[in-house]
């Protein structure tokens, strides 16, 4: 039988960045899931703040090259890799100039989160979607992980719809204690519609607050886990209400397994 594939996509992973909850499952979680039988693939987007020779990324030329448009300009999408040799698992990266050449990921110096974190949400999802099509490999999963990730859902779901790659693929999406705090750019849902997205479809963003754009990323997910001990309240009800399939916070010492066993029941 043919092992299963899962495709983690995460917004921080140590050792690239410093630990957190997200960074730290991002590393563990892969390699725990790739210990239990299933093939892996992960990727995060190449902040400023990772360091590169100090984790021997290099790019991958054959992966690199293509060029992404959002709001009507072109941006070059270049992919990198390294590995962590202990789990025996290679990582991903997104990159670009415009979008991940700060000495800082989500928010500058002054602890302000940048005005183009809308635009770098899209880049970094569709880079993603679109090296998994170069590579040629079809997930059954997906696995999203920290509110970066969100765009990911619609796009398998809309953008994506007519390829075959991802014809079969659940999408798991992980609720941190991760929140924006001031809304994304009021255009996001315009930049968005020129992706063959109708704007219909994505009318929750209207108001980009955290909590509808997390509304938008479930709203095209198949399964949602909670991922903090405690997250956004609106979202938690919201998640109930829905009656999507749902695992609740799982403590440290056994979230790979109850991780593990929820893909199965999902598959």
């Amino acid at each position: 039988m043919e092992k299963k594939k899962v495709l983690f996509i995460s917004q921080e992973i140590t050792p690239y960045l410093p630990e957190s909850e997200i960074a730290e499952i991002g590393r563990y979680l892969p390699q725990g899931i790739q210990e239990r039988g299933k093939e892996i693939r992960t990727f995060m987007p190449r902040f400023g703040n990772v360091n590169e020779r100090r984790n021997q990324l290099h790019e991958v030329i054959r992966l690199s090259g293509m060029n992404l448009i959002i709001n009507d300009n072109d941006h070059p999408l270049i992919i990198k890799v390294a590995s962590i040799q202990a789990a025996r698992m290679q990582v991903y990266f997104i990159d670009n100039e415009d979008y991940f050449q700060r000495k800082y990921s989500l928010k500058d110096e002054n602890d302000v989160e940048f005005e183009d974190n809308d635009e770098r949400a899209i880049f970094f999802a569709r880079g993603v979607l679109e090296t998994v099509i170069k590579l040629r490999w079809s997930p059954d999963i997906i696995h999203c992980h920290g509110w970066f990730t969100g765009m990911v859902p619609l796009f398998v779901k809309k953008t994506y719809k007519d390829n075959p790659l991802f014809a079969d693929t659940r999408i798991v999406y992980s609720v941190y204690d991760d929140h924006f705090v001031n809304p994304l750019n009021q255009e996001m849902a315009r930049k968005i519609a020129e992706d063959g997205i109708d704007l219909s479809d994505i009318s929750v963003i209207n108001e980009p607050t955290f909590e509808n754009y997390t509304k938008l990323a479930l709203a095209y997910s198949d399964a949602a886990i909670k991922g903090s001990e405690v997250i956004n309240p609106v979202i938690e009800q919201h998640i109930k209400a829905s009656g999507m399939q749902y695992l609740d916070y799982q403590p440290k010492d056994s979230y790979i397994d109850s991780y593990f066993d929820f893909y199965n029941k999902i598959l």
